[in-house]
């Protein structure tokens, strides 16, 4: 069996457009704040989604950002019900993803490390 389908693929896809349009016009919630979602994950079945976002104060509000986001997971999926076709929405489970700010940290070790051979070449 396939690990993922090009049907989950596709919904992910679909959900994690309309999930970033919902989370900036319909979520009231402050705690949830500026959220970027950044890949979601659907299983083969279509019953469970694992959506990974970001959020724009960093992972120190990751906490928080997260609860709000699973007490707005129902509200989500019954707007997401409303704006896709699909027979079944999945269920929501929310995972912050850090890969930017590592990338970001990467870059920095990268670019000090670059600073540091050219003091040392002069």
């Amino acid at each position: 069996m396939k690990k993922y389908s090009q049907r989950a693929i596709r919904v992910g896809d679909q959900i994690q457009k309309e999930l970033a349009d919902l989370l900036r016009s319909e979520v009231k919630d402050p705690r949830v704040g500026a959220v970027t979602v950044t890949h979601v994950e659907v299983s083969s079945d279509l019953s469970h989604a694992t959506v990974h976002f970001t959020h724009l104060a960093g992972s120190e509000h990751a906490a928080e950002t997260l609860e709000a986001l699973g007490r707005t997971a129902g509200f989500l999926r019954s707007a997401l019900s409303h704006r896709l076709g699909l027979y079944s929405v999945p269920q929501l489970h929310f995972a912050y993803d850090d890969s930017i700010e590592a990338g970001m940290r990467l870059s920095q070790l990268i670019d000090d490390a670059v600073a540091a051979d050219k003091k040392l070449a002069e």
